[in-house]
Protein backbone atom coordinates (compact mmCIF):
# COMPACT_ATOMS: atom_id res chain seq x y z
CA UNK A 1 0.00 0.00 0.00
CA UNK A 2 1.51 3.30 -1.08
CA UNK A 3 0.99 6.34 1.14
CA UNK A 4 1.47 9.99 0.36
CA UNK A 5 3.39 12.42 2.58
CA UNK A 6 0.53 13.84 4.70
CA UNK A 7 -1.11 10.45 5.21
CA UNK A 8 2.15 8.83 6.32
CA UNK A 9 2.93 11.64 8.79
CA UNK A 10 -0.62 11.61 10.18
CA UNK A 11 -0.54 7.82 10.53
CA UNK A 12 2.78 7.78 12.38
CA UNK A 13 2.01 10.75 14.64
CA UNK A 14 -1.62 10.09 15.54
CA UNK A 15 -2.90 6.65 14.66
CA UNK A 16 0.26 4.63 15.37
CA UNK A 17 2.28 6.96 17.66
CA UNK A 18 3.46 4.13 19.94
CA UNK A 19 2.26 1.07 18.02
CA UNK A 20 5.00 -1.53 17.97
CA UNK A 21 2.98 -4.22 16.22
CA UNK A 22 1.94 -4.71 12.63
CA UNK A 23 3.67 -3.49 9.53
CA UNK A 24 4.74 -0.21 7.94
CA UNK A 25 5.10 0.11 4.18
CA UNK A 26 8.18 1.67 2.64
CA UNK A 27 6.26 4.80 1.71
CA UNK A 28 4.84 5.20 5.24
CA UNK A 29 8.27 4.84 6.82
CA UNK A 30 10.32 6.97 4.42
CA UNK A 31 7.76 9.80 4.18
CA UNK A 32 7.77 9.95 7.98
CA UNK A 33 11.59 9.96 8.05
CA UNK A 34 11.57 12.86 5.57
CA UNK A 35 9.08 14.76 7.76
CA UNK A 36 11.28 14.21 10.83
CA UNK A 37 14.39 15.43 8.99
CA UNK A 38 12.61 18.55 7.73
CA UNK A 39 11.11 19.20 11.17
CA UNK A 40 14.49 18.74 12.84
CA UNK A 41 16.21 21.19 10.51
CA UNK A 42 13.50 23.82 10.91
CA UNK A 43 13.30 23.56 14.71
CA UNK A 44 17.08 23.62 15.08
CA UNK A 45 17.27 26.76 12.93
CA UNK A 46 14.56 28.48 14.99
CA UNK A 47 16.00 27.66 18.44
CA UNK A 48 18.12 24.66 19.42
CA UNK A 49 16.13 23.82 22.61
CA UNK A 50 13.04 23.62 20.40
CA UNK A 51 14.94 21.16 18.23
CA UNK A 52 15.68 19.03 21.29
CA UNK A 53 12.00 19.03 22.28
CA UNK A 54 11.04 18.08 18.72
CA UNK A 55 13.56 15.23 18.72
CA UNK A 56 12.17 13.88 21.98
CA UNK A 57 8.60 14.20 20.66
CA UNK A 58 9.33 12.13 17.53
CA UNK A 59 11.57 9.55 19.21
CA UNK A 60 8.74 7.16 20.11
CA UNK A 61 6.89 7.31 16.77
CA UNK A 62 10.22 7.05 14.94
CA UNK A 63 11.16 3.90 16.83
CA UNK A 64 7.66 2.50 16.35
CA UNK A 65 7.70 3.17 12.59
CA UNK A 66 11.15 1.57 12.27
CA UNK A 67 9.99 -1.39 14.37
CA UNK A 68 6.96 -1.92 12.11
CA UNK A 69 9.06 -1.41 8.95
CA UNK A 70 11.54 -4.10 9.98
CA UNK A 71 8.66 -6.46 10.71
CA UNK A 72 7.25 -5.71 7.25
CA UNK A 73 10.52 -6.95 5.72
CA UNK A 74 10.44 -10.15 7.80
CA UNK A 75 12.93 -9.13 10.49
CA UNK A 76 12.34 -8.80 14.23
CA UNK A 77 11.28 -5.24 15.01
CA UNK A 78 13.37 -5.01 18.16
CA UNK A 79 16.46 -4.90 15.92
CA UNK A 80 15.71 -1.16 15.61
CA UNK A 81 17.06 -0.76 19.16
CA UNK A 82 20.57 -1.96 18.20
CA UNK A 83 21.80 1.27 16.54
CA UNK A 84 20.30 3.35 19.36
CA UNK A 85 22.05 1.15 21.93
CA UNK A 86 25.42 1.45 20.21
CA UNK A 87 25.02 5.23 19.91
CA UNK A 88 24.09 5.50 23.58
CA UNK A 89 27.07 3.33 24.56
CA UNK A 90 29.40 5.47 22.44
CA UNK A 91 27.99 8.63 24.03
CA UNK A 92 28.48 7.29 27.55
CA UNK A 93 32.01 6.01 26.89
CA UNK A 94 33.25 8.86 24.71
CA UNK A 95 36.47 10.39 25.99
CA UNK A 96 36.31 13.90 27.36
CA UNK A 97 37.84 16.63 25.25
CA UNK A 98 41.15 17.75 26.74
CA UNK A 99 41.25 21.28 28.08
CA UNK A 100 43.50 23.89 26.56
CA UNK A 101 45.66 23.85 29.70
CA UNK A 102 46.12 20.08 29.44
CA UNK A 103 47.09 20.40 25.77
CA UNK A 104 49.61 23.13 26.60
CA UNK A 105 51.10 20.90 29.33
CA UNK A 106 51.50 18.11 26.76
CA UNK A 107 49.05 15.73 28.44
CA UNK A 108 47.58 13.08 26.16
CA UNK A 109 43.91 12.12 26.26
CA UNK A 110 42.90 8.60 27.30
CA UNK A 111 43.90 6.61 24.20
CA UNK A 112 41.98 3.49 25.27
CA UNK A 113 38.73 5.42 25.43
CA UNK A 114 39.50 7.03 22.08
CA UNK A 115 40.18 3.63 20.49
CA UNK A 116 36.94 2.18 21.91
CA UNK A 117 35.02 5.19 20.65
CA UNK A 118 36.57 4.73 17.20
CA UNK A 119 35.64 1.04 17.09
CA UNK A 120 32.06 1.86 18.13
CA UNK A 121 31.90 4.57 15.46
CA UNK A 122 32.99 2.10 12.77
CA UNK A 123 30.46 -0.46 14.05
CA UNK A 124 27.78 2.24 13.94
CA UNK A 125 28.64 3.05 10.33
CA UNK A 126 28.46 -0.61 9.27
CA UNK A 127 25.16 -1.09 11.11
CA UNK A 128 23.78 2.13 9.59
CA UNK A 129 24.51 0.84 6.07
CA UNK A 130 22.95 -2.54 6.91
CA UNK A 131 19.81 -0.87 8.29
CA UNK A 132 19.45 1.37 5.24
CA UNK A 133 19.58 -1.81 3.15
CA UNK A 134 16.97 -3.56 5.32
CA UNK A 135 14.63 -0.57 5.51
CA UNK A 136 14.65 -0.09 1.73
CA UNK A 137 13.78 -3.70 0.93
CA UNK A 138 10.34 -4.45 -0.47
CA UNK A 139 7.63 -5.67 1.85
CA UNK A 140 7.07 -9.38 2.20
CA UNK A 141 3.79 -9.88 0.34
CA UNK A 142 2.94 -13.05 2.20
CA UNK A 143 2.12 -13.32 5.88
CA UNK A 144 5.28 -13.40 7.97
CA UNK A 145 5.85 -14.23 11.62
CA UNK A 146 5.46 -10.58 12.58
Amino acid sequence: MTMNFPTAVRTCLTEKYATFSGRASRSEYWWFVLAVIIGSIITQLIWWPLGMVFSLAVLCPGLAAGFRRLQDTGRPGWYIAIPFGISLLNTLLAPAMPTEEAMMAGEMPNMGAMALSGVLAIASLVIFILYIWWLTRPSQPETNTY
